[in-house]
């Protein structure tokens, strides 16, 4: 008697109803440190055309029914072969008047990663750091055998000569000076560095994160920052995704992207908190500035930053692109 009621109650109890989805998302970054004063209404009108573009591209793979890291290729690709930011065409120089182009992208569902450094004739270096990922035994490769294996992968190589822009070149010319007339290149670090990135949230509520970047303006002796080295500049778990973008030495020191997405996973913090803390508090404190994207797996976005600007913007079910640069923009959220 007892099991035919506990069997009664069973059957009309209500059937538990699955967590509904959020809707895909893409987020993107094309850089912090933007100054008002140098940025052209030309400028500015053909930087937010390229998040635009950037967007639609990642959002038509979404639309696919694509998992979330083609999203996040798509989009940065767009990005390095837009002149307007610090990554791919438009990179910045190094002292010796060489571009080096550093990448990283991070599978949230599988934890698996892969990074590129020092790269100096590949087209996309975001394809590169996901070749490493998918197709070798590696987590980063550098330099010259970063190259060879992108030629082993059919990957596109172009004459270094592409990614020059007189803009690029200028600015390290007055870093050069500036250097020469015995002014701190710590004093001044917001014109500097820039970095693209790219988070997407897909249909099946996988998370993605990649980034890409030419580095700091007269950087030296092979410098490396933030942008290709995994838990730093990238990251992205089950929960949350991360890419940031300013002064890199700061993000390393603080492993900025995991760390945000570390106090949502075991502190329980909303995702907003977690990255303005970072961002805007731990980053600022140790003497560093910049931004980051975040977008957490129940469609959350942050978009901390504690400068001037950041390109910023993101793309929803919708198809319609949301972007915005300068502090105090309005950047409707989903």
């Amino acid at each position: 008697m007892r099991g035919l009621l506990a069997c009664s109650l069973a059957l009309a109890a209500p059937l538990a109803v699955a967590a509904e989805r959020p809707a895909p998302l893409l987020v993107i970054h094309g850089g912090a440190g933007v100054v008002r004063a140098g940025l052209t209404e030309e400028d500015e009108a053909a930087t937010r055309s390229a998040l635009e573009a950037a967007l639609r591209a990642g959002h038509a793979q979404l639309q696919a029914g694509k998992p979330a890291l083609e999203a996040v290729t798509a989009a940065i690709a767009v990005l390095e072969d837009a002149p307007q930011f610090n990554a791919g065409r438009g990179a910045v120089f190094t002292h010796d008047g060489r571009n080096e182009l550093d990448a990283s992208i991070m599978d949230g569902a599988s934890g698996k990663a892969g990074a590129v450094a020092g790269v100096q004739r590949v087209r996309h270096p975001i394809l590169l750091a996901r070749a490493v990922m998918e197709r070798s035994r590696h987590a980063m490769l550098i330099g010259a055998g970063a190259e060879a294996f992108a030629r082993e992968q059919g990957l596109e190589l172009v004459d270094p000569s592409w990614f020059r822009t007189e803009k690029r070149w200028q600015q390290l010319q007055k870093a050069l000076q500036a250097e020469a007339s015995a002014q701190s290149r710590v004093e001044q670090p917001l014109d500097y560095f820039g970095t693209v990135g790219a988070l997407a949230l897909d249909a099946e509520g996988r998370l993605a994160a990649g980034t890409s970047t030419g580095g700091m303006t007269n950087k030296r002796w092979g410098r490396v920052g933030d942008s290709p080295i995994i838990g730093a500049g990238t990251w992205a778990d089950a929960r949350c995704a991360v890419s940031g973008t300013g002064w890199g030495e700061f993000y390393i020191r603080t492993a900025a992207a995991h760390e945000i997405c570390a106090r949502v996973r075991l502190a329980g913090q909303p995702l907003a908190q977690a990255a303005e803390d970072v961002i805007n508090r731990d980053i600022p404190a140790a003497g560093g500035d910049g931004g980051a994207i975040a977008l957490g797996a129940d469609g959350s976005i942050a978009f901390p930053f504690n400068t001037e600007g950041m390109y910023r913007g993101w793309i929803g079910a919708d198809g319609v692109p949301h972007v915005a640069v300068f502090a105090g923009e309005a950047l409707p959220l989903p």
